[in-house]
């Protein structure tokens, strides 16, 4: 059995979704672009309203419109139903690919970061936009998801930042001994995390960790496309070694005028003279008025949930122009 989705104030708008599918998979398999990130229920990216209709919500039980706070990846359909997502668009649909990816090398750039070149097969390139992730698959078929640092430009090979994670199935067991030559089964592309076509607003940055990985991806890309939208980085770790790749993050912000780059560091040493504490607050404090920016943040659900909250309360950051992308957990479904 399947039913139908329309969307509130988008007349054009419908799909249809199986009884057994997510509401978020049928919009993405008929071509319709909604917020999301982990697609595990965690995030809260793809958050949005039921307006009619009911539907079984893994986490959240029955809801039926009108209600609020629905996680569209995880509500399958009872009935037809209007949804009213925070945003979405016509997008060309996505054609998944399942690839083995051979490591060409491996450095690290600080003591629990490691990056990761990957080398794809002869005449096989992957397509995705700035900002995507893609799925690593183990050999037991659980999966680990990581951002992507290559430009899209550069789609014959992978790039990803890697951070160690104490007890990690994947950052442990598998990368302490991944080697050169060595290969790894990715399918992409995932996500929504993307910039927008908003030219005329300036596009805040904030990454914390390897958060800068899917930031390092989207500057580039404007380079690469001459692009020169006004990109103003917010880097924030615990210590300068976690700055792995800050002289990188110097050099585009010095051969570029209209990129900006501010490293902020929350326990520094006492040879650190730059910004310190919580790296969203440095925003804030650089930029009070949030009424002509959006605002892209990757990294801790933490801080994403913070900055959030606080540059629509304090800065009056329009809800519709927050795009985030947070870590997650993401193994196993359950």
């Amino acid at each position: 059995m399947s039913f139908r989705i329309t969307v509130t104030d988008h007349d054009d708008i419908g799909f249809d979704c199986e009884e057994d599918e997510t509401v978020l998979d049928a919009a993405d398999r008929a071509g319709y672009a909604i917020p999301y990130s982990c697609r595990k229920g965690v995030c809260s990216s793809c958050e949005g309203g039921i307006a009619l209709g009911e539907a079984m919500v893994r986490g959240q039980g029955v809801q039926a419109g009108p209600a609020e706070g629905v996680k569209l990846c995880q509500a399958r359909p009872l009935t037809d139903l209007q949804i009213a997502p925070t945003r979405i668009q016509k997008v060309e649909p996505v054609e998944r690919k399942t690839l083995e990816a051979k490591v060409r090398k491996i450095t690290r750039p600080a003591p629990d970061v490691a990056v990761i070149q990957f080398r794809l097969p002869i005449g096989q390139r992957a397509p995705f936009r700035a900002g995507q992730y893609l799925r690593v698959v183990m050999e037991d078929g659980d999966s680990r998801n990581y951002s992507m640092a290559n430009t899209p430009q550069k789609n014959d090979g992978i790039e990803l930042h890697i951070r160690h994670v104490p007890g990690g199935k994947f950052s442990e067991q598998v990368l302490s001994n991944l080697d050169k030559g060595q290969f790894l089964t990715v399918e992409l592309p995932y996500g929504e995390f993307c910039l927008s076509d908003n030219d005329d607003l300036d596009a805040v940055l904030l990454a914390t960790g390897t958060g800068f990985a899917p930031m390092k991806s989207l500057i580039e890309n404007q380079i690469v496309l001459g692009a020169e939208r006004p990109l103003k980085l917010y880097w924030g770790v615990n210590t300068e070694a976690d700055l792995y790749m800050a002289d990188v993050a110097a050099r585009w912000a010095a051969a570029h005028p209209w990129i900006s780059f501010t490293p902020v560091i929350s326990s520094p040493s006492d040879g650190w003279d730059g910004r310190t504490g919580f790296v969203h607050r440095a925003v804030l404090e650089d930029i009070p008025d949030m009424s002509n920016v959006e605002v892209y943040a990757c990294g801790a659900p933490v801080m994403i949930d913070a900055a959030r909250s606080e540059f629509e309360a304090e800065a009056g950051l329009a809800k519709d122009r927050f795009f985030s992308d947070a870590f997650v957990a993401s193994g196993d479904e359950e």
